[in-house]
């Protein structure tokens, strides 16, 4: 059976299985749930069975809008990654005149949950076999590398970046250490320590 997509302008997907009428849903919500299977299961672990449920799909209608399992995964980190690059960059405009100090409180933030970062979680298990994962986990270390350098010298970051990238490595693994429950004031020593490598 030939099957078909189509966006629609407000975003949603219409697909359709030959002669019926075709289901539209929001491809944002779907991408959502499908994230919240491969966190919490892992991509080897997660069924079709469990994203069909969870995104509340038929078959062919996943089939039709997706592909399959591999391209929706792919399509869920980047969807992950564009989320997660907006948020720290809304945290670092709101952080006022210490916006390097407003991002170590979100990462430390206990209330992030012990799940860690779904793409440095890919990057580990995935990235070694998959040049999809590696180059988008690639990209998405590099823009955070860049908000972090523009929180440090906003008139000029690319003289900050190398700061940044020590920074963003030594951020990076506090959430190993959330993910391994260590409480988050721990979190946050471990983090002034870190600030120190970007001290003047």
């Amino acid at each position: 059976m030939r099957m078909s997509k189509k966006t629609l302008p407000n975003g949603d997907i219409k697909s359709s299985a030959g002669p019926g009428r075709p289901r539209a849903f929001d491809e944002a919500e779907a991408l959502e749930k499908a994230l919240c299977v491969f966190w919490h299961k892992g991509y080897e672990t997660a069924s079709l069975d469990d994203l069909t449920k969870a995104m509340g799909l038929s078959r062919s209608s996943f089939y039709g809008a997706f592909g399959n399992k591999q391209a929706l995964f792919h399509k869920a980190l980047s969807h992950y990654s564009r989320r997660g690059l907006k948020e720290l960059r809304d945290v670092a405009d709101a952080g006022g005149d210490d916006p390097v100090g407003a991002i170590m409180e979100a990462l430390a933030n206990p209330q992030g949950g012990r799940d860690g970062c779904m793409l440095i979680n890919c990057l580990t298990e995935l990235a070694p076999h998959d040049d999809e994962v590696a180059a988008l986990g690639r990209q998405h270390l590099e823009n955070i590398d860049e908000i972090i350098a523009r929180a440090l010298e906003p008139s000029d970051p690319g003289q900050a970046l190398n700061k940044a990238r020590a920074f963003a490595s030594l951020a990076i693994g506090t959430l190993a250490l959330r993910k391994a429950g260590v409480p988050a004031e721990q979190i946050s020593q471990t983090l002034k320590q870190a600030r120190l490598v970007i001290s003047p």
